[in-house]
């Protein structure tokens, strides 16, 4: 069979885009201007996500040949937007899924208000009860409860925006974006073989398809050859990013955790982990593929907690496990 994830995961999408920018630059010299690098990474991007689009429609075509139409028509219906893999999800799909990204905010957003609801019930305030009683001589006791502090976390979001998990990582964006109000500040960081921070680009009134564009654009996400490098982002989130992390901080890491065989720097992770109030990993790949081929996901177990996240679905459920009360 045919697979657009594996057909796009073979070709290194993040190899051929920096070479395609080196290449649109090569005529400007050493010294290209800002709008000369405007220009050729937005041109790089286009065409990369062009070829995106003719691979998904060559694998649909090339798997329809061979499966025969029955096969299509029986396994080709539609499914529910929440329920696609983001790993196998069409162009068209993953339209589809950005659209039940505000439904699920809104569904994820009332049940934590509800649990905050039961949460400020708090403990008897021992002290305000015995004072507040003392005028009618204990009879009958007026209860005073604590009311405590909802203290919201910050959110530090490190996400992989290779191709091969762009499609997880723009929706995990769009669905933390609608849940900003939930945390007291929300830093984005986005890395292919080097880590930028992108918070900058999510305003409040911000168009997030175009946000998400802007990244690949004009973010320092790659600076050697564009392959995935965790291990180098994390030493570069380190050093040029030192102090984001506090123990105030929820640290939420997104991708699927394949270095292509470079160090990962799991060592540098576990600082990272110790440093945060919390840690997660939200990974799009099946459990079963972890520590398959060039993945490290085993040895980042040994220091975070790692969560699938295959679907819409899926996803939403593990965050609305997260979300602080």
């Amino acid at each position: 069979s045919y697979s657009a994830y594996q057909a796009l995961k073979a070709m290194e999408l993040g190899t051929l885009q920096g070479r395609l920018l080196a290449g649109l630059l090569a005529p400007h010299g050493d010294d290209p201007s800002p709008a000369q690098q405007q220009v050729a990474k937005s041109l790089a991007a286009q065409k990369i996500a062009q070829l995106r689009r003719m691979v998904e429609g060559e694998t649909k075509r090339r798997t329809a040949e061979q499966l025969g139409r029955e096969h299509v028509q029986m396994y080709g219906i539609p499914q529910l937007a929440e329920n696609v893999e983001f790993l196998r999800a069409s162009g068209d799909q993953l339209r589809q899924m950005r659209r039940v990204v505000a439904p699920l905010a809104r569904v994820l957003a009332a049940r934590l208000a509800a649990r905050r609801r039961r949460a400020r019930a708090g403990a008897i305030d021992l002290r305000r009860t015995l004072r507040r009683s003392m005028s009618t001589g204990g009879v009958p006791i007026d209860m005073v409860l604590r009311k405590p502090r909802p203290a919201r976390p910050e959110l530090v979001v490190l996400c992989d925006m290779s191709g091969s998990v762009a499609g997880f990582s723009h929706f995990t964006l769009l669905l933390v974006h609608a849940l900003r109000q939930q945390f007291s500040r929300v830093r984005v960081f986005a890395f292919i073989d080097s880590t930028d921070e992108v918070t900058h680009m999510f305003g409040a009134d911000a168009d997030l398809a175009v946000v998400i564009q802007r990244i690949t654009r004009e973010a320092a996400v790659f600076t050697r050859d564009g392959h995935s490098d965790y291990g180098n982002a994390f030493v570069s989130f380190t050093e040029k990013f030192p102090g984001v992390l506090t123990p105030r901080s929820s640290l939420l890491i997104l991708g699927d955790g394949r270095t292509n065989y470079r160090d990962p720097a799991a060592a540098l992770l576990a600082h990272l982990v110790t440093a945060s109030r919390h840690a997660h990993w939200l990974n799009p790949e099946p459990r079963h593929l972890w520590g398959s081929g060039d993945s490290a996901v085993p040895r980042y177990e040994d220091v975070i907690t790692m969560h699938e996240c295959r679907s819409a679905k899926q996803l939403a459920a593990v965050i609305d496990q997260l979300l602080p009360v």
